[in-house]
């Protein structure tokens, strides 16, 4: 419970922001830049550091990772309450998204430590999936109601209480035996928040962090400057070759903040493609209807939020069918399924431009209960495919992996949907072939399935040992 409501604490605050933003530009008196920057800040903070957050969920334990990722989201919640300037709230919202980066794979890996039986955990994180899934359909409706009745500070205040709880709840409930990280595996003298900080691989931690953010930068920007200004193609220039220096730099670490052989095995590298493509996916539809709800269909940002609630149930059915069907099918066949359910639905979608009125009964609501049920189903799958044989003092890292890729697909997915809209002259046609761009990354994730291997819960450890669960490596000679 405790994670699951932190990890809807950071979902919520995601999407949430998107209906304030357009108060908060009138009362801030902000510019276009400033307002995207409310949104992009968060970004680029919680992108940018993620993998930093998980490997610090390793060394230096869950439970203090978990409790200052928590401190840091509540107390940036409070101060962009306060701010009585654009700069101060967007320098909140970089402070909210770094907590996050620490608190969002802290939220799993106290999962996947606690529940250690293969079928608790399947449970588990069927229910984690659910609630984030959930937290990002839900924040237009919250969003709208406090916008409308309670004014667009109360977005960012309504995180304090939640954040309060969370920290009472994990002083009282969190084993205090978490706080050392798997010291009992460390060498002596390193045992503890100190030692583990001492074996964080800074090099590593910065190329990393620094190549992410100038990757997400450069796609965001993008929106602004278009793909042709050299500030976006500078950034992302620079961004592959500090990832390129990252890869050098983990070679020759002692302690590296991402170990090679992690990314050589076969279900962690094709379970985060996968990732990357289905966040691709989702950010941008969740976008690109909120768009097409308020500026084609006129409706309002409260309706707007309640229309997107059908899908929200469809996305927590999808994830409570799986999560009763794992155990007897492996995460290969659910995903392959949930992926053909969501192309057909985008498919569908793609077609909200076909009628000059348009209805959300008639032209939305069908398909978008499709496209969501099916990334119910294949969410906690993939996650669990994501995170399968990883030893428990690896539990940060590969949950670091993982929102990172759903991070860094959605940042590029929205991207790139979003230049394809305006390409197309925006407006219902704009967003119809955008969806079907949409569509054709659930696609390629389902045929990305393909390439899992055959991994069932009860049958995992005998499966990992055949298999040994890599890429099968080239022979000399």
């Amino acid at each position: 419970m405790i994670a699951c409501t932190a990890q809807f604490m950071v979902i919520l605050d995601v999407s949430v922001m998107n209906v304030a933003l357009p108060a908060m530009r009138a009362e801030l008196r902000l510019g276009p830049a400033g307002q995207q920057w409310i949104v992009n800040a968060y970004t680029l903070a919680f992108a940018g550091l993620l993998l930093l957050g998980g490997r610090a969920a390793d060394l230096v334990g869950t439970r203090r990772a978990f409790l200052a990722g928590v401190t840091a989201f509540t107390l940036a919640s409070l101060a962009g309450g306060f701010a009585s300037q654009g700069s101060l709230l967007i320098a909140a919202r970089a402070v909210q998204g770094a907590g996050g980066a620490v608190l969002a794979p802290a939220t799993l890996t106290l999962i996947m430590r606690t529940f250690t039986e293969p079928a608790a955990r399947t449970r588990a994180m069927g229910a984690w999936s659910a609630v984030m899934a959930a937290g990002g359909a839900v924040g237009g409706v919250v969003g709208g109601v406090l916008t409308q009745y309670a004014g667009w500070r109360w977005v960012l205040f309504v995180n304090v209480p939640i954040g309060a709880g969370l920290l009472a709840a994990a002083m009282l409930c969190v084993p205090a035996a978490e706080a050392a990280g798997g010291a009992a595996r460390k060498p002596a003298g390193e045992a503890g928040a100190a030692g583990g900080l001492c074996r964080l691989d800074i090099p590593g931690a910065v190329s990393v962090t620094a190549g992410l953010t100038a990757l997400v930068y450069g796609t965001v920007a993008s929106e602004t400057h278009g793909w042709s200004a050299w500030a976006v193609w500078g950034s992302l220039v620079a961004g592959v070759l500090l990832l390129a220096a990252f890869v050098a730099v983990e070679r020759r670490a002692a302690h590296p903040l991402v170990p090679l052989a992690t990314l050589r095995r076969r279900t962690v590298a094709t379970a985060n493609l996968l990732v990357l493509c289905m966040g691709a996916a989702a950010f941008s539809m969740w976008f690109m209807l909120s768009l097409y709800f308020q500026q084609v269909l006129g409706e309002s940002a409260l309706v707007a939020g309640l229309c997107f609630l059908p899908g929200s149930a469809a996305i927590v059915a999808g994830a409570q069918i799986s999560t009763r069907l794992i155990a007897r099918t492996g995460p290969r066949p659910l995903i392959l399924t949930g992926m053909t359910i969501s192309t057909a639905g985008f498919l569908w979608l793609s077609r909200i431009g076909a009628h000059g009125d348009g209805d959300y009964v008639r032209d939305v609501l069908g398909p978008f209960v499709l496209a969501t049920l099916g990334a119910g189903l294949s969410l906690m799958p993939v996650t669990a495919a994501a995170t399968s044989g990883t030893a428990p003092h690896e539990a940060g890292l590969a949950s670091g992996l993982v929102n990172t890729s759903r991070q860094m697909g959605g940042a590029l997915g929205l991207a790139m949907l979003g230049t394809v809209a305006a390409h197309a002259g925006g407006g219902a046609a704009g967003y119809g072939r955008a969806l079907l761009v949409g569509a054709a990354c659930t696609a390629a994730a389902g045929a990305g399935a393909l390439a899992l291997p055959r991994l069932r819960e009860r049958g995992r450890h005998e499966t990992n040992r055949r298999e040994n669960n890599r890429f099968p490596r080239k022979r000399k000679g």
